[in-house]
């Protein structure tokens, strides 16, 4: 018996080793040849495998593809659907009930305290249903009919699945994004403190949002309302978006707080910005809600980040 693990414990060690040593070629690959020819010699070395040390090689050319992601709009291409990702530029702002949220502040928004993030992109539009439809290969939304409607009736472990398929399909590394970076974005990044609205983009949520009093019951396709400062759309209204941070009701505090990703605990998952079946109040840039990740309704999706 003790033989037999010896012999099991040593392939494993060259497995390890073979592994790292195909993990050096890709950083040498990539260095010498570029981006095409490292995710090549990942894909002939690799394949398939499920090694950690294989999930680190992509993981790592993944970083080396963000990096380079500079300009103020990065356009990306899946199966022929294209969709822009807007930069925000990193800064501090007020998160929570500020004051143009008035008496419609719900106590899980207070209370106001200081949050500092550093740069990221994220999606100038909900994820559509035919960017859905190319990287899954099916539409799941209840509402049809037109494929710029945001896709809909996606869990937050559905959104997780698609999200991974995207970043296999296009090497980088896309995520929901932070609660925080949600809510940054849509009070209109730096942007914010000279352009204070309750909604995002405008004090008239007619202008920029779809919501239960002026939706007709239905989704509408994107880009059908006016964008915020950041050239973001629907940020209120049209279909609630998943966030990556567990909900906490009691989250919130006064200390100030840097690049935070929420609660440890907690079985529920954040959504943000409101929906077609939702009232105005619920379209406020500081508005909170929660679902369980599983839940599958026709108000839910979702808005990348990277």
């Amino acid at each position: 018996m003790l033989v037999m693990f010896a012999s099991i414990a040593a392939q494993a060690q060259g497995y390890d080793d073979e592994c790292r040593d195909m993990l050096r070629r890709v950083k040498e690959t990539y260095a010498e040849k570029g981006e095409q020819e490292a995710q090549r010699k990942i894909e002939l070395l690799c394949g398939g495998c499920s090694e950690s040390i294989c999930k680190e090689a992509r993981a790592w050319l993944r970083e080396q593809k963000n990096k380079k992601l500079t300009k103020p709009v990065e356009t990306f291409t899946v199966k022929g659907v294209e969709f822009k990702m807007i930069k925000v530029e990193g800064g501090t702002f007020s998160m929570g009930a500020t004051s143009e949220q008035g008496n419609d502040a719900y106590s899980v928004e207070k209370p106001v305290h200081s949050v500092t993030l550093s740069d990221y992109y994220i999606g100038e539009t909900e994820v559509t249903q035919e960017l859905w439809q190319a990287v899954m290969g099916s539409n799941p939304s209840w509402f049809k009919g037109n494929n710029q409607r945001p896709v809909e009736s996606v869990s937050y472990d559905d959104c997780q699945k698609f999200i991974e398929k995207l970043n296999e399909l296009t090497g980088n590394n896309f995520r929901l994004p932070t609660e925080a970076e949600w809510e940054y974005a849509a009070r209109g990044g730096k942007y914010s403190k000279n352009y204070v609205y309750k909604y995002s983009g405008s004090d008239n949520p007619d202008e920029v949002a779809w919501y239960r009093d002026n939706n007709g019951i239905t989704t509408h396709p994107v880009k059908t309302k006016k964008a915020n400062k950041l050239g973001l759309y629907n940020m209120s209204g049209n279909v609630w978006e998943w966030c990556n941070d567990k909900y906490g009701s009691n989250y919130y505090q006064n200390s100030p707080q840097t690049n935070p990703t929420g609660p440890s605990k907690g079985e529920y998952r954040v959504v943000r910005g409101g929906s077609w079946d939702h009232l105005v109040r619920d379209a406020r840039v500081s508005d909170r809600g929660y679902d369980t990740p599983d839940d599958r309704s026709s108000y839910g999706g979702l808005r990348l980040a990277l």
